[in-house]
C-alpha cells in the first residue's frame, strides 16, 4: 500500500500557482528576442576582406585569406566558440594560429605570417589576417564577450 502525504509535493494550491508562474516566466524569457550582437565581423569571401563593426560603426576593414582551391571556408553566421592567444593546428603540422577566434568546429579567424597572400584565397579554410589585425580582433572579442560577437562569412 502507498501512502501519500498531502503536505508534500507542490504545496497544495499555492504550490501549483508557483509552478504555473515559473513556467509562464520561463516562456516569457524564451519568447524575448535575442540581444543583437554589438561586435560584428563580416567576412566577404569574394572580396577577400573582413569588416569589423561595433554598435554599427565601422572600426576596421582588413584584407583576409580564406580557403584556396580544394578547401572550404564555411559560410554562415556564427558566435565565437573559443579563443586562444596562441593555438597550434593539430590537423596541419602544428602550424601556429596566433590570436585564434574559433567560430565553427576547427575553423577560426587567426593571424598569419603569410601576409603577402592576404587579399587572395590561400588558407585551408580558416580566415587569415595579418597578425597585428588578428590581435586587435581577438582583444575586441575578449572585451565585448563571445556572446556579443558575431562572425558572418558570406560570398
Amino acid at each position: 500500500m502507498i501512502f501519500v502525504r498531502r503536505d508534500k509535493g507542490f504545496g497544495g494550491m499555492a504550490g501549483s500557482r508557483r509552478f504555473i508562474a515559473a513556467v509562464a516566466a520561463g516562456f516569457v524569457l524564451w519568447a524575448l528576442p535575442a540581444q543583437a550582437a554589438t561586435l560584428v565581423a563580416r567576412v566577404d569571401v569574394a572580396a577577400q576582406k573582413m569588416i569589423v563593426t561595433h554598435h554599427g560603426k565601422v572600426l576596421h576593414e582588413w584584407p583576409v585569406s580564406t580557403a584556396r582551391a580544394g578547401y572550404t571556408t564555411p559560410r554562415g553566421e556564427y558566435r565565437p566558440q573559443r579563443i586562444h592567444k596562441m593555438w597550434h593546428s593539430r590537423t596541419y603540422d602544428m602550424s601556429p594560429m596566433p590570436f585564434a577566434v574559433f567560430y565553427d568546429r576547427g575553423w577560426a579567424v587567426h593571424g598569419t605570417s603569410a601576409v603577402s597572400r592576404l587579399g587572395s584565397p590561400a588558407s585551408h579554410g580558416c580566415v587569415r589576417l595579418a597578425t597585428p589585425n588578428a590581435e586587435t580582433f581577438y582583444r575586441l572579442v575578449r572585451q565585448v564577450g563571445p556572446g556579443n560577437t558575431r562572425i558572418i562569412v558570406q560570398d
